[in-house]
């Protein structure tokens, strides 16, 4: 898996400055439906938001393509290092979110717009540590609004919510 980081050197950089890592990693992954976006927002969340990224693939536009070997790879790296978190799209989000889901401790949401409150709940309330994008149904700022939301909100750690959670995994293994 190829590595697109903050520790990259500055050269690789589009105005040659380095930018400071926050200490979360963030995992992307895509097929052909959502390439387009990912790469503008792995940029984004990079350069603007100053989070490290992994880039999971797609790493070449492939109309081809299938979804579950790059959502996966992103996913499995979330269920390692649950502090970390991922962004996956596809056309409409729904089958990236099952494939996420299906690790244990991913907590994968769908955005595909709407009201971006959902997204401050999906966090505050469910630790979601997946973003799944519908890359046909949201705009670029759209995206990087919503972006930029769910990775600054923080999880409440109220006990019902940990309780909850706790509850999920138990029923995955």
């Amino acid at each position: 898996m190829s590595e697109t980081t903050n520790n990259q050197s500055p050269s690789e950089y589009p105005d040659g400055s380095r930018k400071v890592s926050n200490g979360m990693t963030v995992y992307f992954g895509t097929d052909h439906a959502g390439f387009e976006l990912k790469e503008m927002l792995v940029w984004y969340v990079r350069d603007e938001l100053g989070y490290d990224v992994v880039d999971c693939g797609a790493k070449v536009y492939d109309k081809d393509d299938d979804y579950p070997e790059f959502i996966a790879k992103a996913a499995q790296a979330v269920a390692q290092q649950p502090t970390n978190r991922g962004i996956i799209l596809g056309g409409s989000g729904q089958g990236e979110a099952m494939v996420a889901n299906r690790f244990l401790g991913v907590r994968a949401t769908v955005y595909y717009g709407g009201t971006p409150e959902i997204i401050s709940l999906s966090r505050e309330h469910n630790d979601a540590n997946v973003l799944s994008l519908g890359a046909r149904f949201v705009s670029e700022d759209e995206a990087k609004e919503v972006v930029k939301t769910w990775l600054a909100k923080e999880f409440s750690g109220d006990e019902r919510h940990i309780r909850r959670i706790k509850k999920i995994d138990q029923t995955t293994r």
